[in-house]
């Protein structure tokens, strides 16, 4: 890994340390901005800049509310994430932007939380369905959109991972 890659995903992992202090109000509080920039790099730098960039995000964002599943379920949803904004950025990259987008928002929106039923419940599935859904189309379209701006494009330019 050269200098850039490595201050280009530490700049990002920032970026999502702030975006984890801005919620979207959720029974976890754990809902925020902080996949955006998890997104973004997944754009950018490829399939294991975004993964890594996904997974701390979440990890910091869950952090400012203490971990409210648990330290370990928080680790399994890091590891979602970094799923996610993987397979967005493969699709994203190979000029699939719209189904990019449209997977990823229900990967990270109706999946992951799907997948903690056995654990929580159907009810906290419901209760985690709309802030989730709101929260990825968000994070997921302005990062698709930050993406395709020039300048941000430029300063990717060959960092790819």
């Amino acid at each position: 890994m050269n200098v850039r890659k490595l201050v280009m995903t530490a700049l990002l992992i920032a970026m999502s340390a702030v975006g984890g202090f801005i919620k979207i109000p959720s029974p976890t509080g754990t809902v925020a901005f902080d996949s955006l920039p998890g997104y973004l790099a997944a754009a950018l730098l490829g399939g294991w800049g975004g993964a890594v960039v996904g997974a701390f995000g979440h990890m910091l964002s869950a952090w400012t509310v203490s971990f409210p599943l648990s330290f370990p379920l928080h680790l399994f949803v890091a590891g979602q994430m970094a799923v996610f904004v993987t397979v967005f950025g493969y699709l994203f990259r190979k000029g699939q932007r719209v189904l990019a987008v449209v997977v990823a928002v229900l990967l990270n929106g109706v999946v992951a939380p799907a997948m903690l039923i056995p654990i929580f419940g159907a009810g906290f599935f419901a209760a985690m369905l709309i802030p989730l859904i709101v929260a990825s189309a968000v994070n997921i379209l302005l990062a698709g959109m930050l993406a395709q701006s020039k300048a941000i494009q430029k300063a990717g330019k060959g960092l790819e991972y």
